[in-house]
């Protein structure tokens, strides 16, 4: 088993994290993380796009989730769009200073900035591409609303982790596992399912997770109607092999 995740923190995070939510982390190969393929692809800028980046950005990350270390990537954090040549999307809570510290913000003064980003017409790296995740039965907003909203501004934003194939094929390369003898499990349509899709693997969609309320689940473990399912399969245009309730055996 592979962890492939859209969370913006490096992959040994995620695999400590397993720890407090009672995983064994031995149970798995390794993680990869969209945060981790963007601090990669920051610090080697061996790609064209990246390369032409510069080193001045904006960065919007954690308040009360902590905030993301950019330590050994060579970037300047600076606070006016004027300074910036780049927008670095790790949260959704605050605004990253220079001096290092972060300055809390609301979904709406984030959005503020970027209008004015966009203006300046500035790129942006989104290092977690979900809309939304669940904790605590609530959805809570992700970076990836906001690289939404960029591009309807008319900004381009470059889209790190699922459902790119990137993320699919380094997890793939850890296992040394051919893509058609493995299985991704996950419950969102737009990202577990269709980058599986894309990745030519075959999939296992969780029906309770941010889908629940879409598919009229109100209970762990509920069963969602079939025909429900396709049609927000049809919506996503993302067709799992496979539905399961929950992740469970």
């Amino acid at each position: 088993m592979v962890i492939i995740s859209n969370s913006s923190r490096r992959a040994s995070t995620t695999v400590e994290k397993m720890k407090s939510l009672g995983f064994d982390p031995s149970l798995f190969v390794g993680a990869i993380t969209s945060g981790e393929i963007t601090h990669q692809y920051l610090q080697r800028r061996d790609n064209d796009w990246f390369a032409a980046l510069g080193r001045s950005c904006i960065h919007m990350t954690w308040n009360d989730r902590g905030a993301i270390s950019l330590e050994g990537l060579g970037l300047r954090v600076v606070d006016n769009v004027e300074d910036a040549e780049f927008i670095l999307a790790h949260g959704t809570e605050a605004l990253g200073q220079p001096s290092g510290i972060v300055s809390p913000k609301t979904l709406e003064q984030l959005e503020e900035v970027l209008e004015h980003c966009a203006a300046k017409r500035i790129p942006m790296v989104v290092a977690n591409p979900d809309f939304v995740t669940v904790e605590a039965r609530a959805l809570r907003v992700m970076p990836g609303t906001l690289a939404a909203k960029y591009e309807k501004l008319g900004g381009v934003v470059k889209w790190m982790g699922k459902p790119g194939e990137i993320i699919y094929k380094s997890g793939t390369a850890m296992t040394g596992v051919d893509a058609a003898d493995t299985i991704a499990v996950g419950d969102s349509l737009f990202h577990d399912i269709k980058g599986a899709n894309a990745a030519g693997i075959q999939s296992a969609f969780i029906t309770g997770g941010i889908h629940a309320t879409e598919l009229g689940l109100g209970s762990f473990g509920e069963v969602a109607d079939l025909l429900s399912v396709q049609a927000l399969a049809s919506k996503y245009d993302a067709y799992p092999s496979f539905v399961l309730p929950a992740f469970t055996w």
